[in-house]
């Protein structure tokens, strides 16, 4: 016989005042946040908005070309107006395999490798316009801190930090040298990403009130311990003796772009908690047993499995943000709540207010309704890079992210070559990588952590730079 949930709470004695009283009492306290990272910079320039010379052509110089690294080479070659300059890697054969990949666009690059400094002598020559990092996390602030202080713009792979230390440095240097820093992805620059961005924008999901983001992978084996992946065990390495969130600009940045974060509003303050690792010293150990290789990382502190990071915003939203790329289970989604609509990815649904069933059930909208939406709040930058797709005739479509020119990549070098401000800046860049260190010094202390202020109070007036409907123009730049 079925119990109803009176009779339950009867039988269990969690009935009325007792039960409320003393739950929502301890859950409605207010936290006491730390502020173990106080802030001290005062801006020098505010590089949000920021129009820097504009570039006819943008010759550029790229520095890693491992897995990421050889797409990112293709990518960028096969946009318009750009040259590909020079490439460098500690390996010669990755250049060479790197420069004949895009020989047939027209493209003569000099090379630079066998030294751990000779990307410096790259970034030193006078004739680029942008230097591309895709190198080992580390590797990623000292790289765009010296492109920007040689008069380089700097595109760099995710994180663009990994120290509160590194996001101030790279605030302050390009507030300072007036250099643009963008991340190369993460963003809702393009597909049902820019949509749902749009349909945002125009009112449709009503107040925004929670967002959920995730960066879920199951890396365990395939990346994480293979020996051939990445060089000398750099991204093993990355998971040891760190418990947090390593990797968040995947989840956190298109929820940013959602909330207006730094443009309207900006994170306030977060807690963080992750699990045991249940896996990756397992793994360790049923490899040791094997191969003598996988000694030496057997009982390391590796950061647990999952982590865990909630985030309020000074508007009063909240945010989730997930990271787990060690256990078993399947991508992550993305979820997007407000007062008048929800969107949840994975697969792609949509619910409204309109679709409340009662007793608190909302069904989805047909798939027929919800391309329907689609179609109507499809932006100008969707269609106009759709348009540049369709027409290249040598584009790659290895069907690989990391091989195909995507609209954050297009859209940097239209920025470039018509002068516009960029649509993700620096601020960007340091607050989403920022939550890494926030996230470890959480979990460490058990504690609510103040979120910095990488704008100095700007974002009370800054405008949206995302300009996903290109109203300050452009979106002219053509794909090969």
């Amino acid at each position: 016989m079925k119990n109803s949930r009176r009779d339950f709470l009867k039988k269990t004695g969690i009935t009325g005042a007792g039960f409320v009283g003393v739950s929502l009492a301890a859950c409605n306290s207010q936290p006491e946040s730390s502020d173990p990272f106080p802030q001290t910079y005062r801006q020098k320039f505010n590089m949000s908005g920021y129009a820097a010379p504009k570039l006819d052509v943008v010759r550029i110089g790229i520095v890693g070309l491992g897995n990421r690294g050889t797409g990112t080479v293709r990518r960028l070659a096969g946009i318009e107006g750009v040259e590909i300059r020079a490439l460098c890697d500690l390996e010669p054969d990755r250049v060479q395999r790197s420069a004949d990949n895009i020989k047939h666009l027209g493209h003569k690059p000099d090379f630079y490798s066998g030294h751990e400094d000779e990307w410096k002598k790259m970034v030193e020559r006078n004739d680029l316009d942008l230097i591309a990092i895709v190198t080992p996390w580390h590797l990623h602030t000292p790289m765009c801190v010296y492109a920007m202080e040689n008069d380089k713009h700097a595109y760099t792979e995710l994180p663009a930090a990994t120290t509160m230390e590194e996001c101030w440095q790279l605030v302050e240097t390009s507030e300072r040298t007036r250099k643009h820093c963008v991340q190369m992805s993460g963003s809702c620059m393009g597909g049902t990403a820019a949509v749902i961005l749009n349909m945002a924008r125009e009112g449709f999901f009503g107040e925004l009130i929670h967002g959920e983001g995730c960066y879920i992978h199951t890396l365990l084996e395939f990346y994480l311990f293979d020996k051939d992946m990445y060089h000398n065990m750099w991204r093993l390495k990355a998971n040891i003796g760190k418990n947090g969130n390593l990797y968040p600009n995947h989840g956190i940045v298109p929820i940013m772009q959602l909330m207006d974060i730094n443009y309207g509003d900006r994170m306030d303050y977060c807690c963080s908690i992750s699990s045991d690792d249940f896996l990756m010293n397992k793994t360790a150990k049923r490899l040791a047993e094997e191969d003598d290789f996988w000694n030496e990382y057997v009982d390391r502190d590796f950061r647990g499995n999952m982590n865990v990071t909630t985030i309020k915003t000074v508007k009063g939203r909240t945010i989730v943000l997930n990271h787990d790329v060690t256990s078993p289970r399947p991508r992550g989604r993305r979820l997007l709540s407000g007062t008048k609509a929800l969107y949840h990815s994975s697969p792609d649904r949509i619910s409204t207010d309109q679709n409340h069933t009662g007793w608190g059930h909302y069904e989805w909208i047909s798939d027929e309704e919800f391309n329907d939406l689609m179609e109507k709040y499809s932006p100008e930058m969707n269609k106009r890079f759709d348009e540049m797709t369709s027409q290249a005739k040598q584009l790659d479509k290895s069907g690989h992210s990391y091989y195909e020119t995507s609209p954050v990549d297009w859209r940097l070098i239209d920025c470039l070559r018509n002068g516009l401000p960029v649509d993700m800046d620096v601020y960007q860049a340091a607050t989403s990588s920022a939550l890494t260190p926030l996230s470890i010094w959480s979990v460490k202390n058990r504690a609510f952590v103040n979120v910095p202020d990488f704008t100095d109070g700007a974002w009370q007036t800054n405008q949206r730079t995302l300009d996903i409907q290109l109203e300050r123009g452009g979106g002219n730049t053509k794909l090969v």
